[in-house]
C-alpha cells in the first residue's frame, strides 16, 4: 500500500492564495512578520506589490486590512491563530466584524499541534472567540484539498471570514477531482447507524481511522466532516442525530465554545440527543512533539475509538 500523502493546511493556504491572486488583482495578503510560517511568502514572491508586512503589530494589521476592504480590495490578514483571534480580538470585532467588512483572516498554527511552541502559542480558544462575532464565518478545513477550496470560497464570499489552519502535516483524503466545497454544508464521509462522529480540522482524518477500528468491533459509526463551524449545517446534524441516537464531536480546540458547543446548541433546540464532546478539556497545552501531544490529549484515532466505544456501550 502506498503511503498516504500529508500536507499542512498552512501550506495549502499559501498555495491557494497564490492561485487566486493570479486570477483576481484585488487579492491582497498581509502578515505580521510571519510570512515564512504562515506561507504568505508564496504569495509575496509572486505578487510583491500586493503583499504588506505589517511587522509584529497584529492589531494594526487588522486595521490596515479593514481599510483595504473599504477601498474594494480583498485582504487576507495572516498570522498565528493566537494572535489573530486573541491579541487582535478587539480590532477584529470592532474594525472588521461591526462594519461587516470583506476581510479574510488566515489564522495558522491553531491548536495543540503547534507542538514545541508551547501553551502560549497553542490557541484552543479561537473558534469560540470568532463565532461570537456577529456575521463572522468560521471555517476549519480538514486537509489540503479542502483548505484550498475553503480559501477560494472565502475570497468569493462577501463578508468577514475566519480561516483556521494547522502547522502539522495531515493526511490528504479528499479527491481534488471530485471534491466540492459548499459554505455552511457538512460532508458525510462514512455512513453508520450506531453513532455519529462529527469532526473538524485535523480530527477528521483521525475520526475516520477511529471509525474503521470501531467497525472491527461491531460498532457502525457515521462520520461527518464539519468544515464550516459557522454557519453550521444544522439540517445534517439533526438528521444524523435522529438516525443514530448518539453524537460524538471531535475537535483540536477547547470543548468549551467550539464545535461541540455549536452542535449541542443545535441539538438541544431541535433534536435533544446524548452528546460526547472530545477535545481539549479546560486545560492549557504544553511544549512537545505535535504527534505526542495529540495522543496525550486524546485526539488520535486510538483514543477517539476507545472513547466512542465506551460511550456507545
Amino acid at each position: 500500500m502506498s503511503e498516504v500523502k500529508k500536507i499542512a493546511t498552512r501550506e495549502s493556504y499559501g498555495n491557494a492564495l497564490k492561485e487566486i491572486g493570479a486570477e483576481n488583482p484585488n487579492i491582497v495578503a498581509l502578515d505580521a512578520d510571519l510570512a515564512g510560517a504562515t506561507k504568505t511568502s508564496v504569495f509575496m514572491k509572486a505578487f510583491p506589490e500586493r503583499h504588506i508586512d505589517c511587522g509584529i503589530a497584529e492589531c494594526n494589521m487588522m486595521g490596515v486590512a479593514a481599510g483595504l476592504a473599504t477601498a474594494g480590495k480583498i485582504p487576507f490578514a495572516s498570522t498565528f491563530a493566537m494572535f489573530a483571534a486573541g491579541r487582535a480580538f478587539e480590532q477584529v470585532r470592532n474594525s472588521i466584524g461591526y462594519p461587516h467588512l470583506n476581510v479574510k483572516i488566515g489564522a495558522t498554527h491553531a491548536g495543540i499541534s503547534v507542538g514545541e511552541d508551547g501553551a502560549t502559542h497553542q490557541c484552543c480558544e479561537d473558534i469560540a472567540l470568532m463565532r461570537t462575532i456577529p456575521g463572522m464565518v468560521v471555517i476549519s478545513p480538514a486537509d489540503d484539498v479542502e483548505a484550498k477550496a475553503a480559501v477560494r470560497a472565502a475570497a468569493e464570499y462577501v463578508g468577514p471570514v475566519y480561516l483556521r489552519f494547522g502547522r502539522l502535516a495531515v493526511p490528504v483524503f479528499n479527491d481534488p477531482e471530485t471534491y466540492k466545497f459548499e459554505l455552511g454544508k457538512g460532508i458525510v464521509l462514512r455512513e453508520g447507524k450506531d453513532v455519529t462522529i462529527v469532526a473538524t480540522g485535523l480530527c477528521v482524518a483521525e475520526s475516520l481511522a477511529a471509525a474503521e477500528q470501531l467497525a472491527a468491533k461491531g460498532i457502525d459509526a457515521k462520520v461527518i466532516n464539519i468544515h464550516t463551524i459557522k454557519p453550521l449545517d444544522e439540517e445534517l446534524i439533526v438528521a444524523a442525530a435522529k438516525e443514530t441516537g448518539k453524537v460524538v464531536t471531535v475537535e483540536e480546540h477547547s470543548v468549551i465554545g467550539g464545535l461541540g458547543s455549536v452542535v449541542c446548541d443545535c441539538l438541544s433546540a431541535k433534536a435533544p440527543t446524548t452528546v460526547l464532546k472530545i477535545g481539549i478539556n479546560d486545560v492549557f497545552g504544553e511544549s512537545g512533539p505535535a504527534a505526542q501531544l495529540i495522543k496525550k490529549y486524546g485526539l488520535d484515532a486510538d483514543s477517539i475509538a476507545a472513547k466512542v466505544e465506551a460511550f456507545v456501550k
